[in-house]
Order: C-alpha cells, then sequence, then structure tokens
C-alpha cells in the first residue's frame, strides 16, 4: 500500500476528506407529492490510497438482505485503517423499496434499465443517476440480489463469462458456488462490464425476509474482496482458501401439474440425474406426480410456496459433473482455480419470470 495521504473523494456536492465517512443523498427526481425522491449513500474515504468500490443492494426493492449486509458491513468497517473509498448504497430502488416492489410504479425494471437517460422514465432517471454518481467513479462493483418473492436463491456469486480476474474475485469472496454466464443487455453488470468496471453479483436468500445464512455469506465475502484488493486487513478465520462448486449451466425444473407440492429436496442439495425433488398431488393429494431431476448438480433455488399451477418453476439447478475435491483446503487461489474450472462453454443464466 501506498504511505502518501489521497485527495478528498468528491461526489455530487461533496468533497470527503481522506480517513472519514459521510452520508448523502443525490435527488433522483421527483414524486407525485413534488417532494424529491433521492438515493441514499454512505461513502467511506480511507486514509490511504486504493480503489474505489461500490456495493448496492435492492435495485429490485424487494430483496432487502442486500441492505441488512450493507447495515453490517458497517460494523467492521473504518474509514482511518482503510485505503480506497468505498461506497454503499442500501437501497437503489429506491421507489420498489418503499413499496415493498421488484419494480418501479411504472412496471420497469431498474436492472433492465441501463445506462438510463437524464430527462426518461423513473427507470432511466435512476439508473442515469446511479451511472454518473456511483459506477462511474469506481473500479469494482459488489451488487446484492435475492430470489424472487416466494422464492429462495442458495447464496451463489454469479460472474461475466472468460474474466480471470473476476473468477479471481469470486474465488476470494468464497460463496457456496460461483456460476459464470453471458451478460444481458440492460443490466447494471452488463453495463459496467461497458465501462471496464468489473462487478460480482451475489444472489442470496428470499425477497422481504432476512436471511441469517445469507446476510453472513454476504458480509464474510465482501469482507474477503475487500482485502484481496488490498482495502482492508482479514479479521483471524476469513482467509483461509477452499476448492469452489463452479458451475456455468443451469436448468429449472417445472410443476408437472397443478395442486399442492411436497418438497424433498432444497438448495444446497446435491442431486443425480433422476433424484426426486418434489411430489406435486390435487387438493385430497390424489393423482400424485413426481419431479424428478433431469440433470447432476447442485440445487441453486427453489420455491418456497406449495400451491403451484402447471409449469410453475420449482427448483433451480446448476450442472455439475464431478463435486471431487469441493470444499478441501487449497494453498492459494489459483490452486483452487485449477481443479474447479467448469467443463462446458457458458449458457445465459436466466431468472425464472424470463424463461419460457
Amino acid at each position: 500500500m501506498q504511505s502518501s495521504a489521497p485527495e478528498p473523494f468528491r461526489i455530487h456536492d461533496r468533497a470527503i476528506a481522506p480517513g472519514s465517512a459521510e452520508i448523502l443523498t443525490i435527488p433522483v427526481s421527483q414524486q407525485v407529492t413534488g417532494l424529491d425522491a433521492s438515493l441514499a449513500l454512505k461513502v467511506l474515504h480511507g486514509a490511504k490510497p486504493g480503489p474505489a468500490v461500490f456495493v448496492s443492494a435492492a435495485i429490485h426493492g424487494d430483496e432487502i438482505v442486500g441492505t441488512a449486509i450493507i447495515q453490517r458491513l458497517l460494523d467492521h468497517l473504518m474509514p482511518g485503517a482503510m485505503a480506497g473509498t468505498l461506497i454503499l448504497a442500501p437501497a437503489v430502488n429506491i421507489y420498489g423499496f418503499a413499496s415493498h416492489s421488484r419494480y418501479l410504479p411504472d412496471r420497469r425494471d431498474l436492472n433492465r434499465s441501463f445506462p438510463g437517460y437524464e430527462n426518461g422514465s423513473l427507470a432511466a432517471q435512476l439508473a442515469h443517476t446511479f451511472l454518473e454518481q456511483v459506477i462511474d467513479r469506481c473500479t469494482l462493483g459488489i451488487d446484492l440480489h435475492t430470489a424472487a418473492v416466494h422464492r429462495y436463491n442458495l447464496p451463489q456469486v454469479r460472474i461475466a463469462s472468460g474474466s480471470p480476474y473476476l473468477t479471481e474475485l469470486a474465488m476470494a469472496f468464497a460463496p457456496p458456488i460461483i456460476i459464470e454466464s453471458p451478460l444481458r443487455p440492460g443490466s447494471m453488470r452488463a453495463l459496467a462490464h461497458d465501462r471496464e468496471t468489473p462487478m460480482l453479483l451475489l444472489e442470496a436468500g428470499e425477497a422481504l425476509r432476512f436471511d441469517r445464512y445469507a446476510i453472513n455469506v454476504g458480509v464474510s465475502g465482501v469482507l474477503r474482496v475487500l482485502a484481496h484488493i488490498g482495502m482492508i486487513e482479514l479479521d483471524d478465520g476469513l482467509a483461509a482458501v477452499k476448492v469452489p462448486t463452479r458451475a456455468n449451466r443451469s436448468s429449472w425444473v417445472r410443476a408437472p401439474r397443478g395442486g399442492v407440492s411436497r418438497r424433498v429436496r432444497k438448495s444446497g442439495d446435491v442431486v443425480r440425474q433422476g433424484d426426486m425433488l418434489a411430489v406435486v398431488g390435487g387438493l385430497f393429494g390424489e393423482d400424485a406426480q413426481e419431479l424428478v431431476s433431469p440433470v447432476d448438480g447442485v440445487i441453486i433455488g427453489h420455491a418456497t410456496l406449495p400451491v403451484v399451477n402447471q409449469g410453475d418453476a420449482l427448483f433451480h439447478i446448476a450442472e455439475v459433473e464431478t463435486l471431487e475435491g469441493v470444499g478441501h483446503g487449497a494453498r492459494s487461489i489459483a490452486d483452487a482455480l485449477a481443479v474447479s474450472e467448469p467443463p462446458h462453454p457458458p449458457t445465459t443464466l436466466l431468472d425464472e419470470d424470463e424463461v419460457l
């Protein structure tokens, strides 16, 4: 690390001194009341020079696990002991966060609205503000998500395929599983990639619920990444490197009939092709049909609502051919990478509401 003091960090109308932290609000648009709707940020500007990183949550307004992760990160971070700058955005979709909704009031998905436009829709204005004030000021981003309502996601880091640096950062994060997939147009990750700002995306937990395991994975993972790039010193117990589960293909498994589902597997379970996942029967349990796994892999998401229509997506399975060595210690990230490379070319990873 360099020893010279950095310059003040300038954002919006503030100049934040080295070794200090400030909360600021940036006006985005005007509400129906005529009052400003503002993006809330907390900026921690370290006492030493270093990278600029943002951690964002609730780009889908009902995905609040990331908000809790950011709150708990602050228990571990002191600007006077940091190198570089950290921008925390606990509720990017300010409209959806207030109304407990994934979307904005105009039903647009903020994570399909980048780069946005200053005089466009609510989503376009918000995307434009976040781009100008946050993304363009940073050299790395970590975006925190959960599954949609009535769904649960095993904590997983998703990264753009073909980037050794992102793979290294994902390994440093140390989630239960790392998934590589091509980027989707209009998403924050795609925009950041175009701006040459690498991004990690954490999926963990479910909408409108706090989940202790998901929060703990998120907090420890972000701290590991910040330590890996030299912004902080690691606490004891966070430095160990283990071989991760890695995948770049996934499959959705859907209800074969409408009725009531009795799930016998859950997120995190290892399954083999043909293993039973659930039984779906009628209102009286009649005409029950088994739901089986079409592939070998790890369940990375499941529906939590047992009342289902025919065709509802009940399980999301990451295809993994072998789990040999997973969880074992490794001498370095490079060693762990060498024994965990996925065997297939990556395919686009879609949310359930985007799958035909």
